[in-house]
């Protein structure tokens, strides 16, 4: 956002922005289109309290926070974020080619932790080689993401499962539909892949905050 005279409010601070985030949550997004040119046992979620203390309550949501990094430790990824909108066919953009190792977040939904679908979308690969997302198709159920905020926390993410969707039948509403909780949808591309078309399919990683440090 380009600054007028006047200083005026952060975007993610704006009633406007809030009460638009709101309803866009709960309207089906189009397909996100991506161009893209060990050990097995579940990690284990950072959380407070002791072994054999019975169950632990699912983590409070975190209020708003602009995200600023982005980890799968299984994977060895570790890199920034930078914020995505809507572009004007209300598609989601994606990080610019020449940055392959940066992750995007989608500014209209949930920070890190923030009740509701939160979406971080990456490259699988760009003509100048693999991207971010290389290896995301890898990732195990019970495996961490963590995403950094700019106040410093954490929010710790549990791998659920992981998908392959073909793009022509992409299901929107179970991929970016609302949750009754923090849940975290990560998306590259995926199948097969032609020069005129790109790749065939999505893969999306589904995941819920299981902890906050």
């Amino acid at each position: 956002m380009v600054p007028r005279r006047r200083r005026r409010r952060p975007w993610y601070r704006t009633r406007a922005y809030r009460l638009a985030r709101t309803a866009l949550l709960a309207v089906v997004l189009v397909t996100v289109g991506v161009r893209c040119g060990g050990d097995d046992r579940p990690d284990t979620p950072v959380r407070a309290g002791h072994e054999n203390s019975g169950p632990t309550p699912p983590p409070r949501p975190l209020p708003r926070s602009r995200p600023t990094s982005f980890r799968i430790p299984y994977l060895g990824i570790d890199a920034p974020i930078i914020g995505l909108r809507l572009d004007r066919e209300r598609q989601l953009e994606t990080p610019p080619l020449d940055r392959p190792k940066e992750v995007g977040w989608y500014q209209g939904g949930p920070t890190p932790g923030e009740s509701g679908t939160a979406i971080a979308v990456g490259h699988r690969d760009t003509r100048t080689g693999a991207a971010v997302f290389a290896a995301l198709a890898q990732v195990k159920t019970g495996k961490l993401i963590e995403a950094k905020r700019a106040d410093g926390r954490t929010a710790v993410y549990t791998v659920d499962r992981v998908k392959v969707f073909d793009k022509t039948g992409f299901p929107d509403k179970e991929v970016y539909g609302p949750t009754g909780r923090p849940e975290l949808r990560v998306l590259t591309c995926g199948g097969l892949f032609s020069r005129r078309t790109g790749y065939t399919s999505n893969v999306v990683v589904f995941a819920h905050l299981s902890a906050t440090k």
